[in-house]
C-alpha cells in the first residue's frame, strides 16, 4: 500500500487538500527574524507578510534538510507504507538533493520500502493542479504506476502565465539576472513569464505596461483553455482587484471557465513579490517560451 503526499509549494488551498485527503510537506520561509512553515493558508497571516515586504523586508526561503525529510517520511515507512510524492519543480530548489540524501538513509533502515517522486516541473498551482489531479486519481483507485503514467502526459498540458510588479524580487531570488531586472525596470517592461517543460522560469513575451500584460494573459486563457474539466486558477500576490479584473476579462469570452481565485502564499511570494498576477489552466500543451 502507498500514500500520496504533496508539498506546500504546490499551493493547493488547505480546504482543497483536506477535501482530497492527502498529506503535505510544509515548506519553510523567513522574514522579520522569524522562521515559518507554509500551511496552505490554514493559519497564514498574509496581510502581515505582504505588508512587511512592501515595507522593505526581504523574505527568504530555505531548503528542508535531510533530517527533516527523514522525520517526515519515516512514519510512513515504519507503518509499512510506500510513498508517492508529487513535488514542485526540482529545477527551482536544492531541497531535492537533501531529499535524496534522506531517502538513502531511510533505504538502509527500510530496504523493502520505496518513495516514488514525480517532478511536476512547475510551481505554485502549476504544480498544485497536477497534485490535485493525482489525488483524484488516487482516490478513484488508480495505482502508483497508473498515476505516474497519466501525470506524465498531463504535466505537458499545464499552462502557467504570470506577470510580476517588480522584477527586482526575481533578481534577489536568483530567478532573473541583475542586468535584465535593471533594464526591465528602466523600460517599464512587464514581461509575461511562464514555466517551461524542464521546470524553469522563462520569458514568454516582453510587454510594456502591466495592463497590456494582463490582457495578454487573459487572451492566452481565452484562446487555449481546453474545456471545463479542470479549474482555471487565478492567483494574486495581495492585489485582489487586479486578479478579479483578470477573471472578468476571461469570463467575458469564456463564461464556462471554472475560475478559482486564490492568494499567492509567502514561499512563492518571497520570490515574485507583491503585485504578481498569475493564471494556471489546462491547455493542449505547455507554453513555448520566447527564450529556450
Amino acid at each position: 500500500m502507498s500514500v500520496l503526499i504533496i508539498d506546500a509549494d504546490g499551493e493547493l488551498w488547505y480546504k482543497r487538500q483536506q477535501e482530497l485527503n492527502v498529506d503535505y510537506i510544509k515548506m519553510p520561509f523567513s522574514y522579520g527574524g522569524e522562521e515559518y512553515y507554509y500551511d496552505l493558508g490554514l493559519n497564514t497571516d498574509f496581510r502581515k507578510f505582504y505588508d512587511a515586504v512592501r515595507g522593505g523586508e526581504i523574505p527568504k526561503t530555505m531548503a528542508l534538510n535531510p533530517e527533516e525529510y527523514v522525520e517526515i517520511l519515516e512514519p510512513y515507512f515504519r507503518k509499512g507504507e510506500d510513498v508517492l510524492y508529487v513535488s514542485f519543480s526540482h529545477a527551482m530548489s536544492g531541497t531535492f538533493d537533501h531529499l535524496n540524501t534522506a531517502l538513502k538513509t531511510l533505504k538502509e533502515k527500510y530496504p523493502e520500502r520505496k518513495c516514488t517522486v514525480f517532478n511536476t516541473n512547475s510551481i505554485s498551482l502549476g504544480a498544485g493542479i497536477q497534485m490535485e489531479y493525482a489525488a483524484e486519481l488516487k482516490n478513484n483507485g488508480a495505482s502508483d504506476e497508473e498515476i505516474i503514467a497519466k501525470l506524465s502526459d498531463f504535466t505537458n498540458r499545464v499552462a502557467v502565465y504570470f506577470v510580476v510588479d517588480d522584477l527586482m524580487h526575481l533578481k534577489r531570488g536568483g530567478r532573473l539576472s541583475g542586468v535584465a531586472a535593471f533594464a526591465g525596470t528602466l523600460l517599464s517592461l512587464k514581461p509575461v513569464l511562464t514555466i517551461d517543460e524542464k521546470g524553469s522560469l522563462k520569458v514568454y513575451e516582453k510587454i510594456t505596461g502591466k495592463r497590456k500584460a494582463l490582457r495578454k494573459i487573459a487572451d492566452k486563457v481565452i484562446e487555449e483553455l481546453t474545456g471545463t474539466d479542470y479549474n482555471v486558477y487565478i492567483v494574486d500576490a495581495d492585489c485582489p482587484e487586479e486578479g478579479d479584473a483578470l477573471a472578468e476579462m476571461i469570463k467575458e469570452k469564456r463564461p464556462e471557465a471554472k475560475i478559482v481565485r486564490q492568494i499567492v502564499g509567502p514561499v512563492i511570494g518571497a520570490h515574485c513579490g507583491p503585485g504578481t498576477i498569475g493564471v494556471i489552466f489546462v491547455a493542449d500543451k505547455r507554453p513555448i517560451p520566447l527564450e529556450q
